[in-house]
């Protein structure tokens, strides 16, 4: 069958299978009416019902949605809390979240597709469709496969060069352009790295192949078919739809909402945005192995090679403590791989400004689960682990507990980190130069330039790529300042500029450190230029 037939043939049954799942959702919603939900799974799904809700609270997410589909259906959907802190709306099964790094398991079936029609192979070079790639070093360049993109083992470090995306003018090509200039953590084929920027490279290669852009791909190959009709690939997509969540953070104890930051640079590893309902289609199309209305989207030999370990992840103390049933870890081509209670099972994560989500896959059970929340806490991967536990047989653990207490050790490291720097403050010493004396432009290949102005008596940095970033510098000692932010950002706050001097005493240099777990600043290089 041709894509034209498939896609019409798609589109004749799309009607009927969304009313179909819209009215299931419904009947689940209530836990009760016409459909008796318990018939179907000896897991009490009223407790867990009950369960998910005291989480939300626990974690004080503001709302968030749960999906889960067993045995080829969708048996649980259910919104939970508001859309947005301090108004009305009410999240439901169709409201939309940022998904995230779910996206990239869209990215790797988007190329399996390619893979079954013939026009790439897995282990294609990349050069050979993206001449301008390049990494640090030549052998890689040439040797890097697609399989390769799709794997972390690209020898780069986890999220290198995020900050090449991040709120940036550049284009997608201009960011993987601008990859050769990050500096290898580990060694190609060998080291895990998790990689954002190779993903967005996997979607170019899709664009070179197909004449057309990454979102017009995922939108033809699964968007459409699925029924996936709230879906969509950019923050741009958003306006006039009125089911959206808005995402949040909490910072000293409070949770307050962010505006939606575009991820368009990156959306081949991060930019799709959905709902529950949507993505309990996706759920069903993998746990059927690609096949969908009896027609194939991507063989199932594909999905062997997906769901297949590409590259280990170590087993930590710490995760044997926490997971015990678990004893290996890796990552196939998008999606992340490991054993649990005994059985295969393919999850993955997702992080976006304000949004955290989870999806896990069980073959062998035919489980599928969806977690999506408007904000930055460790809920989608609790509420993951109780419905696991409870489809597997696993003694009830409360993971909701555990994760809290981990969070609260979390907050209080950084509270001893933030005393420490406090600390470490030298009290009496001025700046060595008048303001002045450090305002320019300052500049390196891979990121481009950052100027320092005198504002108002002070300092002022701006990041050219991104106009988001710009800060307010106080002294803090010596030739050192602190960074206070103008806008309030997800993954990081208050950073330090540090100015370097030559022999002769001239500011030649400026150091930037913004303690994060996601957004290296340090990788950035600003040479003084004016």
């Amino acid at each position: 069958m041709t894509r034209k037939l498939r896609m019409a043939e798609h589109l004749k049954r799309r009607v009927l299978s969304r009313a179909v799942l819209t009215c299931y959702a419904a009947g689940v919603l209530a836990l009760a009416g016409a459909v008796d939900l318990r018939a179907q799974s000896s897991v009490d799904l009223a407790a867990l019902d009950s369960y998910f809700a005291e989480s939300g609270d626990v974690f004080k997410v503001p709302g968030f949605a749960v999906a889960i589909v067993k045995d080829g259906e969708l048996v649980f959907a259910k919104g939970y809390g508001v859309r947005e802190l301090g108004k009305q709306g009410r999240v439901d099964e169709h409201t939309v979240f940022a998904i995230a790094s779910n996206t990239k398991a869209f990215t790797a079936a988007a190329l399996a597709i390619l893979v079954d029609e013939g026009k790439i192979s897995w282990d294609d070079r990349v050069v050979d469709y993206l001449p301008y790639f390049q990494l640090y070093d030549p052998w890689v360049t040439q040797e890097m496969r697609i399989r390769d993109l799709l794997s972390h083992r690209s020898g780069l470090g986890t999220f290198s060069g995020d900050l090449l995306w991040y709120g940036t003018s550049y284009s997608r090509a201009e960011v993987v352009r601008r990859a050769r200039y990050l500096e290898p953590a580990g060694k190609f084929r060998s080291d895990y790295g998790y990689s954002n920027l190779m993903f967005l490279a996997a979607g170019e290669v899709i664009t070179a192949v197909t004449g057309t852009s990454w979102d017009d791909v995922v939108e033809t190959e699964f968007f459409e078919p699925l029924g996936m009709d709230n879906t969509v690939t950019s923050v741009a997509d958003l306006e006039g739809m009125s089911n959206v969540a808005t995402p949040h953070r909490e910072r000293d104890g409070r949770v307050f909402p962010l505006y939606w930051y575009n991820w368009d640079a990156m959306a081949a590893a991060g930019g799709i945005i959905s709902s529950v309902a949507d993505m309990s289609q996706w759920l069903l199309l993998q746990l059927g192995h690609g096949a969908w209305d009896g027609d194939t989207i991507f063989s199932e030999s594909a999905q062997r090679t997906m769901w297949t370990p590409h590259i280990s992840n170590v087993v930590t103390p710490r995760s044997e403590r926490l997971y015990p049933t678990t004893h290996f870890r890796g990552y196939g081509l998008g999606w992340s791989l490991m054993d649990y209670e005994g059985r295969k099972v393919m999850s993955h994560g997702g992080g976006y400004d304000g949004m955290f989500s989870r999806v896990a896959l069980v073959p062998e059970e035919e489980l599928g689960i969806v977690v999506l929340t408007n904000s930055m806490t460790n809920l989608s991967a609790a509420l993951t682990y109780r419905i696991l536990d409870g489809y597997l047989g696993a003694e009830e653990r409360d993971w909701t507990a555990q994760f809290a207490a981990i969070a609260e050790r979390n907050r209080e490291r950084a509270a001893e980190r933030w005393a420490e720097f406090e600390r470490g403050r030298i009290e009496g010493t001025s700046p060595s130069h008048p303001l002045e004396a450090y305002t320019g432009t300052y500049g390196g290949r891979m990121y481009g330039d950052a100027t320092v102005t005198v504002e108002d008596g002070h300092l002022v940095v701006s990041f050219i790529p991104n106009p988001d970033l710009v800060g307010d510098l106080t002294h803090r000692h010596f030739d050192t300042f602190v960074i206070e932010w103008r806008q309030d950002f997800a993954w990081f706050d208050e950073g330090t500029v540090q100015f370097l001097l030559d022999p002769g005493g001239d500011v030649v240099e400026m150091k930037i450190d913004v303690p994060n777990d996601d957004l290296w600043f340090y990788e950035l290089e600003f040479k003084k230029k004016e």
